[in-house]
């Protein structure tokens, strides 16, 4: 069975060990001498052994006082040291927020997102996975990521919270030499006889349902990463769709990038993140970061 014994009576020992009297250590404890004594006693009777030698002149430990010092002074440093991290990780001086997200926001929005967060709160670790939509919502119930990003309506589970960040419009990377790349937008009429290159999780519920049937494209090409979707369309022909946020990764590859109309379809930037009730001061506020960085940044 466990001894009990209280961080009054190991702080009480110590400071006598430190003043050499009891009553020195009463007073830098701000106690009567008979409570601090008290207190003393309390501990030897719990421990049954005697830790402190007495006499009229000076306190002395015993040699098994002598042994225990050291233990109690390891204990309490470590006691200190949890306590002051519990402290910092409440008042955001450190943390760790783990994000799991796929392309092609790990390339476009996450960036600039998580260097902000990091200039605001520098004592806060952010770790990112680059990983497929798929993976996002199984990284989230196992516990290796805290926040996931992905388009709305992708991942579906009772116990992870959705908050929409930013609403963007889909606009079509084209080859530069493609005839519709000379205009400033283009239509789903207008790219319904050129193969889609397609790299998106539920085309059909998040793109194609807000479009009319007879507009959508006769030939999809399927891929799982915007990279390697943009990288074929370099060398053979079709379109790609992407948010308009993707406009320097779509430029980087030295293509042309074009709104689409007719209609004008948005794709809903979604994070996943467990109930605020149960993460911790870092996720809650990279979360409340996230949701004004997305507001303020959605027309740029």
């Amino acid at each position: 069975m466990a001894i009990e014994v209280t961080l009054r009576q190991l702080r009480a020992f110590l400071a006598v060990r430190e003043c050499g009297s009891f009553s020195e250590a009463a007073q830098t404890l701000h106690l009567s001498q008979a409570a601090l004594s008290g207190l003393v006693k309390e501990l030897e009777s719990r421990l049954g052994v005697r830790l402190l030698d007495r006499n009229t002149r000076n306190v002395s430990a015993s040699a098994i006082g002598e042994a225990f010092e050291p233990m109690v002074r390891r204990v309490l440093a470590d006691l200190d040291e949890a306590l002051e991290g519990v402290s910092n990780l409440k008042a955001l001086r450190r943390g760790l927020v783990r994000v799991a997200a796929p392309e092609p926001l790990s390339c476009t929005l996450l960036p600039e997102l998580i260097a902000g967060y990091s200039e605001a709160y520098p004592g806060i670790e952010v770790r990112f996975d680059d990983i497929p939509i798929e993976q996002v919502l199984t990284h989230l119930q196992n516990g290796s990521a805290d926040i996931g990003f992905g388009p709305a309506g992708v991942l579906t589970d009772d116990a992870i919270d959705v908050h929409v960040v930013r609403a963007d419009p889909l606009w079509a990377a084209l080859r530069a030499d493609d005839p519709l790349a000379r205009g400033e937008s283009v239509t789903w009429k207008d790219l319904r006889e050129r193969p889609l290159i397609n790299y998106m999780p539920n085309l059909a519920l998040n793109v194609l349902a807000n479009v009319p049937s007879r507009r959508h494209p006769q030939d999809i090409v399927a891929v799982h990463r915007v990279n390697t979707a943009l990288s074929m369309l370099r060398v053979r022909p079709g379109y790609v769709i992407c948010p308009s946020m993707a406009r320097p990764l779509v430029e980087g590859f030295g293509l042309a990038f074009r709104a689409i109309l007719q209609p004008v379809v948005t794709w809903r930037i979604a994070m996943f993140v467990r109930p605020r009730s149960s993460i911790s001061p870092a996720v809650e506020r990279f979360l409340d970061y996230a949701l004004r960085f997305g507001s303020h940044n959605a027309d740029k």
